[in-house]
């Protein structure tokens, strides 16, 4: 920097506050220049510095640096660093909050510049950010790069208590009090300002003050949580799922639906009875499929089948808004009452679902399949369908079994069953991960309230779509990589070492040997579910083999799907519904060359097949889409517990049938038999004996008694709790007092093997302090 001119004091005209400043100091210009253009945090010392400023001139400065405060054109930042206002601190925290194509974008943690909206910064890529995601926080150091700002991330830090969701209800002191909805935090909240929020209200609310004194304040109000939908918001909310489109998005998707055909560059399969085979209440249909037997001599007894799925890709285009929010969403999300769809509702249930007897654009799957259910080739095209019929599993397999009469059977549905013989018995002879456990199905009357909640009916239907859908998946997958094409695999790897071991010593406990030095293959398992037979054990062995399983991701590395036991496996069946999908047809536009004319207008995007930057970031994309499954899977099953628990609320007090799903040092878990909804029964309700905690055997066993508690377990429980808004349910024995829990009991430290004759890595559980309370 050069040397200031030599300083004297002149009178200025602008300043607020001191009316005299020397005549080298430095203007307002000079010094926002400064602070903008600094590597570092600038503050009253630094500006000094540079500038060379002594004495009367440091007063001078302060003086100044208070006047751009006032006049809005600088602010504070951490360690009483400026920056401009409307800019933001050279260190700071962020939260990360958005993810726009694969860049996180992050905001100030804290912001108070009014008039000024929170700059959105993009976080800048120096191999880090893989263990970074939505809700984030992280100190970075920031720069300004042309009309945006960019973050470099310097640590993550940990998570600050989040937004509140809760009920609010009078405490016992008569005022208002916030009940969480979330059952991970136990204590309710002081509400110190409730706005116009009631009793009853669900609502947001921010944590103020510093402990001992925290409270909530209320910053929305969500309504009735009772009402039809707010255990689907609830989840919503807790969650962070995006759900309210921006009006752009919609607008490019009116638009996008009303893109010609190209019936003439597509193939006609209009001519074919497809059908579509799905859930009664299904919202959108992305797929319909068609066979009939092998007039080629080369393959007697074989078949050919079409599994034609909505061309997505047509509408949604790389780089468009729709892409983006689709990117963002990362798949839709099903709720009992709603769906939060990955695409507007424009695409998602209209011109992109295969309705019956309309014209719907599709990307079609052609399969060859041989007399032993072999795939023997396959190929992709562009193609142009009328689906003859959809119909709900139920009604299919009804028609295929002579209960109900279809027009279609003859021509679409016997057809349909005899080539999925073939694609079964290849199926059998591969032999997949075989773990039969049911699911939860909640039905709701036209008022949203809850009829029943009863586990869905596995039908013949059901494996025959779902084996349809695996060959395409891997015809997909196949074809991709032997045209190089980049690949979005779904990738389920082997169980690790860890998690066999752990099952090795929970099988122990059943006299069953698990020879850890084998190959682990799916069939290693399936020998040990046939080995258990129908006893009792069956149910609780599954469980501990489905835990046993390593959880299935997505990326462009090729890892194989062990679950399925196929070595190239890929989402191609959905792309409605998830975005991994999408990326694979336009993968095999490329591949195929099946671009069709570009849209007149410029407004929508010419290309249809991957962009470069999607084969580019396919890695991080994988990670994005993995980790919006993941809080997909956690919503949908939060809010289920939600609606068995409401289910439930009419029958406190009641005795039920129930399933140990769970065991630890604190008493256990159980699940209502056929319903579902985890329930905890505290051990300190278990009687005035001690209990032993068996870790590997997952049990609770009773010193005196013997009584033992394990894992998969059929028992009477008496439901002494289930509370809706956060999905809770507790039991109770059904011989112990009601509603009355027994106190804390005094720990055991006599050596475990000395009782009964049990292993010695068991735990002896009782109370925190004090005796326990006898009965």
């Amino acid at each position: 920097m050069a040397s200031p001119p030599k300083k004297k004091f002149v009178r200025t005209h602008a300043p607020a506050r001191s009316k005299v400043r020397p005549a080298g100091f430095p203007t307002r210009d000079q010094v926002m220049d400064f602070i903008t253009t600094s590597d570092q945090p600038a503050g009253k010392r630094e500006i000094a510095k540079a500038f060379g400023l002594k004495g009367q001139e440091k007063i001078a400065l302060k003086a100044l640096l208070r006047d751009m405060a006032d006049e809005g054109l600088l602010d504070h930042g951490p360690a009483r660093a400026f920056h401009k206002m409307g800019g933001v601190p050279k260190v700071t925290v962020l939260r990360i909050v958005d993810v726009d194509d694969t860049t996180l974008i992050a905001t100030p943690e804290r912001w108070e510049a009014e008039g000024h909206p929170a700059p959105r910064i993009r976080i800048v890529d120096r191999g880090k950010r893989s263990a970074l995601t939505v809700g984030d926080r992280i100190l970075a150091r920031t720069e300004e790069a042309g009309n945006g700002w960019l973050a470099h991330p310097m640590k993550k830090l940990e998570k600050a208590t989040e937004t509140l969701l809760g009920v609010v209800h009078v405490g016992e002191d008569g005022k208002l009090w916030l009940r969480p909805v979330d059952k991970r935090i136990r204590n309710d909240w002081p509400i110190s300002d409730a706005g116009s929020a009631k009793k009853g209200d669900l609502v947001l609310a921010d944590p103020t003050g510093r402990p001992p004194r925290v409270s909530a304040r209320v910053t929305d109000i969500l309504g009735d949580p009772f009402a039809p939908r707010s255990f689907s918001l609830i989840a919503i909310h807790k969650h962070g799922i995006p759900h309210v489109f921006p009006e752009g998005v919609e607008d490019e998707a009116v638009a996008a639906s009303a893109l010609p055909l190209h019936e003439d560059k597509r193939e006609d399969l209009r001519t074919l009875p497809i059908v579509a085979i799905d859930p009664s209440d299904a919202r959108d249909h992305d797929d319909a499929v068609w066979a009939a037997p092998d007039e080629d001599p080369a393959n007697p007894g074989g078949f050919r089948a079409v599994v034609a799925i909505a061309d997505v890709s047509y509408y949604v285009r790389p780089g468009s808004a729709l892409d983006r929010e689709a990117r963002k969403r990362g798949n839709s999300v099903y709720f009992p009452d709603l769906v939060v769809p990955m695409l507007p509702h424009h695409l998602s249930s209209d011109i992109c679902s295969l309705r019956a007897g309309q014209d719907r654009a599709a990307m079609a799957c052609h399969l060859v399949i041989d007399a032993q259910g072999k795939v023997t080739s396959s190929r992709f095209t562009r193609a142009v369908i009328r689906v003859a019929a959809v119909l709900a599993y139920e009604d299919a397999q009804a028609a295929i079994d002579g209960t109900k009469d279809n027009d279609l059977l003859d021509v679409a549905l016997k057809p349909l069953w005899a080539c999925w013989a073939l694609l079964r018995q290849a199926r059998d002879s591969r032999e997949p991960l075989a773990l039969d456990l049911p699911e939860r199905r909640v039905v709701l009357d036209e008022w949203g309230k809850i009829v029943s909640v009863a586990v869905r009916e596995r039908l013949d239907a059901h494996m025959l779509i779902e084996d349809f859908m695996i060959a395409a998946n891997v015809a997909a997958a196949k074809a991709l990589e032997a045209k190089k094409a980049p690949v979005m695999y779904r990738v389920h790897e082997p169980p690790s070492r860890d998690k066999l071991v752990a099952l090795k010593e929970y099988l122990a406990t059943f006299d069953m040997d698990f020879a850890l030095g084998q190959v682990i293959r799916p069939s290693t398992f399936n020998q040990l579910i046939r080995k258990v037979g129908e006893n009792e054990a069956r149910d609780q062995i599954m469980q501990q083999i489905l835990r046993s399983q390593t959880q299935a991701y997505y990326a462009p590395a090729n890892m194989g799907h062990f679950g399925l036991a196929l070595g190239s496996y890929a989402h191609f069946t959905s792309p409605i519904r998830r975005y991994s999908d999408l990326l694979v047809h336009r993968a095999l536009v490329g591949g195929y060359g099946l671009e069709l004319p570009a849209p007149k207008g410029g407004d929508i995007p010419a290309k249809t097949s991957l962009s470069a930057e999607d084969h580019e970031n396919m890695a991080r994309v994988g990670e994005l889409i993995s980790q919006h499954e993941r809080r997909a899977m956690e919503a949908e099953r939060d809010t289920i517990d939600r609606y068995v628990a409401a289910y439930l609320a009419a029958h406190v007090g009641e005795t039920v049938k129930a399933r140990i799903t769970g065991v630890q040092n604190f008493g256990f878990f159980a699940t209502v038999e056929g319903l579902g909804g985890d329930g905890l029964v505290p051990v300190s309700t278990l009687g005035a004996e001690r209990f032993f905690f068996d870790e590997a055997g997952k049990a609770l066993q009773g010193v005196e008694s013997g009584d033992r508690y394990t894992v998969g377990q059929k028992l009477e429980l008496r439901l002494a709790e289930a509370d809706p808004i956060n999905g809770v349910l507790r039991f109770e024995l059904p011989d112990a007092p009601a509603g009355e829990r027994s106190g804390p009991r005094k720990m055991d430290r006599t050596r475990p093997g000395a009782h009964r004759g049990r292993p010695t890595n068991i735990r002896h559980i009782g109370g925190a302090r004090g005796k326990h309370k006898k009965r």
